[in-house]
Order: C-alpha cells, then sequence, then structure tokens
C-alpha cells in the first residue's frame, strides 16, 4: 500500500530550490535581477568554476535595513507584494521571494548589507538554508551577496551536471 507523507521542510526546500536554481547561471540572474530592483547603478559579479565554487554580485542599490536581513531569506518574503491587486502592477524584475530562499538552500551564502541611511551594515551567513550567524558589519551602501559551493549538500540535477567536467564534480 502506497503511503502518502508530507516532506520535511529541509526536503521541500532543496526541492523547490531546483525549480530555481537549475544552474550557475540562474543564481546570476536571480542576484542582478536583485541589484536592478534595489536601483543599483552599479553591479559587479565574480565568479570562479564557472559558479559552481563561487558567484558574488555587489550592488551600490537601497540595501536591507538590518532588521530585514534575516526576513529576505524566508519563502515568499518580498518587499515588492502587498496585495493580490498588486500582481498586475509589478514593474519590477522579481518578486515572488523565492530566489534568496532557493539559492540559500543549496549553497553557503554570506550577504552584506547596508541601506545608506544606516551607518553600519549588517553581515548574514547561511548554510544550506539555516541561519549560522547575523551581526553588524561594516560596509559599503548597497549589497554584496556572496555564493559559495553550489549544490554542496544535494546531487546537482542531471541536466547540469552533465556541463560540468568531471574534474569538478
Amino acid at each position: 500500500m502506497v503511503t502518502i507523507r508530507v516532506l520535511p521542510p529541509d526536503v521541500a526546500n532543496i526541492i523547490a530550490a531546483g525549480e530555481v536554481v537549475e544552474r550557475p547561471a540562474n543564481v546570476v540572474k536571480e542576484l542582478v535581477e536583485n541589484a536592478l530592483d534595489a536601483g543599483a547603478t552599479d553591479i559587479r559579479v565574480d565568479v570562479q568554476r564557472g559558479g559552481r565554487r563561487l558567484i558574488r554580485v555587489a550592488d551600490n542599490g537601497c540595501g536591507i535595513p538590518a532588521d530585514q536581513v534575516a526576513l529576505a531569506f524566508e519563502h515568499h518574503a518580498t518587499s515588492k507584494v502587498r496585495t493580490a491587486e498588486d500582481l498586475v502592477s509589478v514593474h519590477t524584475l522579481g518578486f515572488r521571494g523565492e530566489a534568496l530562499p532557493s539559492i540559500a538552500a543549496v549553497s553557503r551564502v554570506t550577504m552584506l548589507t547596508r541601506p545608506r541611511e544606516q551607518a553600519a551594515g549588517t553581515e548574514i551567513r547561511l548554510v544550506g538554508g539555516e541561519v549560522i550567524s547575523t551581526a553588524p558589519a561594516a560596509a559599503p551602501a548597497g549589497t554584496v551577496v556572496t555564493v559559495e559551493d553550489l549544490f554542496f549538500n544535494t546531487p546537482a540535477r542531471r541536466k547540469f551536471r552533465a556541463l560540468w567536467p568531471r574534474k569538478w564534480a
């Protein structure tokens, strides 16, 4: 007999991440779109080993207030939609609130962010979607998101794995 059960949250998060993060290019796309939506006029992207080892996107956008940094990594958390009616008038590149939690679920993420009006920034570190630390930190205005060891905790999707030379797997 078949038993139906609800997946544990960690498994569900990894599966959901696979829908947003199929390959490193998806991470770069999502982070650059976030930077543009934050009003950035200067965006810098660094990539190592095709993005599997490291992706870093730094911007001079509006930054995230200290009391909202951890919330940015919660599923369905967004600053762009408040009601269902807002969905017909969204003028941003992203609004679902799934990019950051999905990226964090399958990597090691560090975010350093500071709104211009705050004297200090905030640094948050996550591993596999779990917050490891959050602390005040010196930071330029804007946001720097560093994604390391993409797919470290889950087998990469079959179509993604085919793109990597065996020595990197």
